[in-house]
């Protein structure tokens, strides 16, 4: 599902208008990537929690010439937990 198709049917079953849940949808968007860039985890009850996490530098090798070592740099990553209700839908357990 793209966020076009995401547009489209809300649109529908609420009929509101395209360019207006484009731009709710946007900004929900926004605000995450937002809280996220502060290090502040988001937390969707029964959705999820979006948080970032730190990597530490490691090593690193090139398949093709294993005697060639690279290091990875230390970097942020964002983490998603599936909530309760959603692995529960997924998973059927």
């Amino acid at each position: 599902m793209t966020k076009r198709d995401l547009v489209v049917r809300i649109a529908d079953e609420t009929g509101l208008i395209q360019q207006d849940v484009f731009a709710v949808i946007q900004k929900t968007l926004d605000y995450i990537v937002e809280s996220l860039n502060k290090g502040e985890n988001v937390e969707f009850r029964n959705f999820g929690v979006f948080e970032v996490r730190a990597r530490k530098q490691r090593i690193g090798r090139n398949p093709n010439r294993p005697e060639q070592v690279v290091t990875i740099p230390a970097r942020k990553v964002v983490k998603f937990k599936p909530g309760k209700i959603m692995k529960k839908v997924i998973t059927g357990a």
